[in-house]
């Protein structure tokens, strides 16, 4: 069973027990996370298409903990005018093992329900545009 989710808008598959590397999550380590933006789910042969997610599907997860990437350099030259620049960049990750893929587990929150006014409100007569007013007075 696997499922592709988003997590902080970039999409993984994800399949039981297995750790995946993320950008870093506000949750404090060791929190369960779960989440419900399960836009692919396959169980036993049945694939699962949301539109443009799943109902109910819920991934759970435990945030492992928190680190850095490897460091990227980023190297910017410009020839024969002697600039040069060269910085370094390590993205902030989050490491979190996924516990348990759920396709009914969640259940939806009632939409609040919209009120409807039921008086109707009384139309007042539309105001002349300065135009159509100018022609009345001249006549």
């Amino acid at each position: 069973m696997y499922a592709i989710v988003e997590i902080a808008g970039l999409q993984y598959k994800v399949q039981k027990d297995q750790r995946v590397y993320v950008n870093r999550l506000p949750s404090q380590e060791g929190e369960s996370i779960s989440i419900d933006r399960v836009l692919l789910a396959e169980d036993n042969g049945t694939v699962t298409v949301g539109a443009p997610v799943i109902e109910g599907a819920v991934v759970s997860a435990t945030l492992l903990k928190h680190l850095q990437g490897d460091k990227v350099i980023v190297f910017k030259k410009k020839r024969r005018k002697g600039y040069q620049k060269k910085n370094g960049h390590r993205q902030a990750l989050s490491q979190i093992l996924i516990t348990d893929i759920s396709l009914s587990g969640a259940k939806k929150k009632a939409a609040a329900k919209k009120v409807e006014a039921t008086e109707e409100v009384a139309e007042e007569p539309k105001k002349k545009t300065t135009k159509a007013a100018k022609t009345e007075a001249a006549e």
